[in-house]
């Protein structure tokens, strides 16, 4: 039995974790972070780093501690809740938002300013991209056990090298000035930053990523579970570096444009900095990060539904699934990029402060004894108080319901759910043990 990995494996897994991790919402919402909090971004960049980053790191070992899937964590709570709550995460992980967002987003960075020089509709030619797009996704996915030497040691020193390269010219060639900044950020970056953290969707890919870094290190011959743990926590503090790095990096980005007028996303702020600083092979730097790290994100969450589904449902193969998937987020994503990103907040919203008491909880279960209502009721408390939330950045509200919500400690700040949460596992450790099944 191996008892550690090499140098060159653990580099390559921790490179494969970060590349999967880093998809189309890392790359473009640090930046604009960076620019909307001006010289606060550090404090509201450290605050995105703490939900996208440090949930991450905690939900790939609160998985690897108690098994090697999602559904082993879930499984605590009880057997119905870990099919539809797993059944949940990875349709949302998968073809109803975040896969299709892999493709919108390399369409409209990668492809989209290119367009003029041909001669195609922007419809048509989000439709031929986006079908090319998810067609190497679908030709890489069928071959998983290729993922690791495919994205660890191919796609992510690519892409790396793309970032790097806007990094280090924007530092010797500012595109603009740090100012200072106004509204949320001003009052509270860290706590703006938390909430932004939602939206890189990472709290929830961790859960279903664990797994391929676990089957990954069982491929390498590490099958204690200790060992298991153990390596896998270096990896994914080495992957979790490397992304608080990137996206120091890439605020940084986003703060020197403090001065300019505000841009409408992240995509179009590096879009107006690579073509600044590189000319016209800027765009062409930029979108070569962007694809590269959209089809990793596509790869991984492939290859993780597909494997789920395949075991959830044996009548369909894994070829099948595959895709199945792929078709099925081509034409989601040719909705429109700005149409997915307003829907797809309100669901975070409400869903992430469930995922974290959950995990948070996972660490503390012999503590209470794993009782059902202590992790049933933290987190539908949590979950009632993100659903208002949610409907909130619809614009609904609930009347005297919301009015009550807004009355808890923290709810400005976006976490008015964690009071509650709390009093919702201390309730659960008050209902009677007969009371459980």
């Amino acid at each position: 039995m191996k008892e550690k990995l090499t140098a060159s494996q653990m580099i390559s897994l921790s490179f494969m974790l970060f590349a999967i991790f880093f998809g189309a919402g890392n790359m473009i919402f640090p930046p604009a972070l960076g620019q909307q909090a001006g010289d606060k971004y550090l404090w509201g960049i450290m605050g995105f780093v703490a939900t996208d980053v440090g949930i991450s790191l905690l939900g790939i070992m609160a998985v690897v501690r108690v098994g090697s899937t999602l559904e082993d964590l879930a499984g605590r709570i009880g057997p119905r809740f870990s099919v539809g709550f797993s059944l949940l995460i990875y349709l949302m992980l998968g073809p109803l938002f975040a896969m299709p967002r892999t493709g919108a987003v390399s369409f409209e960075l990668a492809m989209l300013p290119f367009l003029g020089a041909l001669p195609v509709s922007p419809g048509m030619g989000s439709l031929l991209f986006t079908l090319a797009f998810f067609g190497c996704s679908i030709f890489l996915s069928l071959n998983p056990s290729k993922v690791v030497d495919i994205v660890g040691k191919v796609l992510t020193p690519i892409l790396l090298l793309a970032i790097g390269a806007l990094t280090v010219a924007s530092i010797l060639h500012p595109l603009g000035a740090i100012v200072p900044t106004t509204g949320p950020y001003a009052e509270i970056p860290f706590f703006k930053g938390l909430v932004e953290g939602y939206l890189a969707l990472d709290g929830f890919a961790s859960l279903i990523f664990a797994g391929i870094v676990i089957n990954s290190m069982k491929g390498y011959g590490i099958t204690d579970k200790k060992l298991l743990q153990k390596n896998t926590f270096w990896v994914g503090l080495i992957a979790s570096a490397a992304l608080a790095l990137v996206y120091v990096a890439l605020g940084y980005i986003g703060a020197i444009c403090s001065s300019l007028p505000l841009f409408e996303n992240g995509g179009q702020l590096l879009t107006m900095g690579a073509r600044q600083l590189f000319g016209p092979y800027g765009q062409m730097i930029l979108g070569l990060a962007v694809l590269f790290a959209c089809l990793t994100t596509s790869i991984g969450l492939t290859t993780s539904f597909a494997e789920y589904f395949h075991k959830a449902f044996p009548r369909f193969t894994y070829r099948q699934v595959v895709v199945a998937v792929n078709l099925f987020s081509f034409a989601v994503s040719n909705v429109g990029l700005s149409t997915m990103i307003y829907y797809t907040l309100p669901v975070l919203v409400t869903l992430y402060p469930a995922v974290v008491v959950m995990i948070v909880l996972s660490y503390f279960h012999d503590a209470f004894g794993g009782r059902k209502p202590v992790y049933l009721c933290g987190m539908g408390f949590a979950l009632a108080v993100g659903g208002i939330s949610g409907l909130e950045s619809l614009k609904i509200t609930l009347g005297p319901i919301t009015a009550l919500a807004k009355m808890l400690p923290f709810y400005d700040l976006g976490v008015g759910w964690i009071l509650p949460a709390i009093a919702g596992c201390l309730l659960g450790l008050l209902i009677p043990a007969k009371q459980e099944g």
